[in-house]
């Protein structure tokens, strides 16, 4: 069996980030089962009792992708199409133990990063445990993109997604350097991406936009409509539009990802540092008697000993941490709610031509849109705006949808043509087209969004329980700020200096 070589983008016992080139052999240290610890302040400290090393070579290439039915109805017709729904071809590593260092909850893109930062960054064991699999929540019904165009330079997310969109390009460089095709491994491409309008006000704030952008030290230029045009012939703004272009913005294909992640995860497993518990859902927590700290995850099978405990559960993590401090005297209410959204998939589409990834300005206002107080989990506030992509497979993706909906994964028709109807507006050939022509080369992807209030997401330690951490409420920046959320946490909870300020999301003043 070929073992690949691994991405590490710090050398051990380093608080600042550096490159490192690719090695063939690795020495890593390894917790044993006996290993003493302590928590101070939200900062785990182990001591190392053994040290091991093992050898690697590539490649990351062969698993078969398992495959489900899925069917799905637009206006009265039934359409069974092939879904994903795994990312590897072999079953969740187990362990004969189930005493580890770190026990992560939440096995979706944040989850699973932050376990192979810890993985690769330092020698303690994880698990991860989900109640279904990887990539069947907001991971996997996402566009894909990383990108900067949309992001507002004085916000309190920028460097955090700045830094993480350095830590994607640096692993997809590092993938190359490795003699592998980041393409063909995470859906890799650099497309740059189009932030479009349609008016004069449209134009005045996408030329702000540029300037903000560039003065972030970003490149960004303004096109006109006729620029637009000359590089996107089959998208129309009129003559008073134009876009705010980003040509150093990429995407990547989040199920080619999250299986790459994971196999990376999994050789670890042959060190007995890592182990995944797929299908059991969190029944609670285990307070220690003297310490009334957290030392164990109790799910519907198993209970997991861990030092550290992250949670990274996406929109359900309201209601599992409720269940989980329940009867404790910690006052803790994740303020993080499902918000709902559609993408439309036309397989093989080559109606159009499409160079970039696009977005429309709407989109930026609809993404900073507050649940006000007086909505309740059944009301149901709606926004649609115009995203473009193509992925990897010549697929075209439209989206996308906005709506407060509760759990609801049903996918709701009049959505999908009103996604179909916006796109026309910017691709005047789609008018031309009737999407039920498309009825059997088109899928439909529905995810719940994990949103915060206040538009950032909760990454830190619990106030009143310091071995328990969060890591929730990206919204739809799961997969954007994944590294660089991943490197954050795990720098906390090793005591180390973070590479961004980690104030901005701390859970005290905002979930207690």
């Amino acid at each position: 069996m070929l073992i690949p070589r691994y991405y590490f983008p710090w050398r051990e016992n380093s608080s600042k980030a550096e490159p490192v080139k690719t090695m063939a052999s690795v020495a890593v240290n390894s917790l044993s089962s006996g290993s003493n610890h302590f928590m101070k302040d939200g900062v785990a400290s182990f001591s190392t009792n053994r040290l091991c090393s093992f050898s690697f070579e590539s490649s990351l290439f062969g698993s078969k992708i398992l495959m489900k039915k899925l069917s799905l109805s637009v206006n009265g017709t039934i359409t069974t199409r092939t879904e994903r729904t795994r990312y590897s071809g072999s079953q969740p590593v187990k362990a004969s133990s189930h005493s580890f260092d770190v026990v992560i909850v939440g096995a979706g893109i944040i989850g699973l990063t932050i376990a192979r930062q810890f993985l690769i960054g330092s020698n303690l064991s994880v698990a991860v445990v989900d109640r279904a699999v990887p990539c069947s929540g907001a991971t996997g019904a996402g566009q894909g993109y990383i990108w900067m165009v949309h992001k507002n330079p004085g916000s309190e997310t920028w460097e955090l997604t700045k830094r993480s969109h350095q830590l994607w390009k640096m692993l997809a460089e590092t993938i190359r350097d490795q003699g592998m095709d980041p393409l063909q491994v995470l859906g890799w491409k650099k497309t740059g991406s189009l932030l479009v309008g349609r008016t004069l006000g449209d134009s005045v704030m996408l030329r702000n936009r540029v300037r903000q952008l560039s003065e972030a030290g970003l490149r960004a230029e303004y096109l006109s409509s006729n620029e637009l045009l000359s590089n996107e012939p089959d998208v129309f703004v009129g003559s008073d539009g134009g876009a705010a272009f980003a040509p150093d913005d990429c995407q990547l294909d989040a199920q080619r990802t999250v299986s790459y992640i994971e196999k990376v995860n999994r050789y670890f497993a042959l060190e007995g540092r890592y182990a995944e518990f797929y299908h059991e859902p969190v029944t609670g927590l285990v307070r220690s008697t003297s310490s009334g700290e957290i030392e164990a995850v109790r799910t519907s099978n198993n209970t997991l000993y861990g030092k550290a405990i992250v949670v990274a559960a996406g929109c359900w993590s309201q209601s599992l941490m409720h269940d989980l401090v329940r009867g404790s005297n910690v006052k803790l209410d994740v303020l993080v709610k499902p918000r709902k959204g559609h993408l439309l998939v036309l397989e093989s589409f080559n109606s159009l031509q499409l160079n970039h990834g696009l977005m429309e300005v709407g989109y930026v206002d609809h993404e900073d849109a507050i649940l006000t107080s007086e909505l309740d989990d059944h009301s149901q506030t709606l926004s649609v705006s115009m995203t473009a992509t193509m992925d990897t497979m010549g697929n075209l993706i439209l989206g996308s949808s906005r709506q407060f909906a509760g759990f609801s994964t049903e996918v709701d028709d009049a959505i999908i043509f009103h996604i179909w109807k916006r796109a026309g507006d910017f691709f005047p050939k789609l008018k031309e087209l009737s999407l039920t022509d498309f009825i059997k080369n088109r899928k439909v992807r529905v995810g719940l969004r994990p949103y915060m209030p206040d538009g950032k997401p909760v990454i830190g330690h619990v106030p009143g329980l310091s071995n328990l951490f969060l890591a929730t409420g990206h919204e739809g920046g799961g997969l954007s700020m994944a590294l660089g959320t991943a490197e954050m946490v795990v720098d906390m909870v090793l005591g180390n200096p973070t590479h961004v300020d980690n104030s901005p999301f701390a859970a005290k003043g905002r979930c207690c």
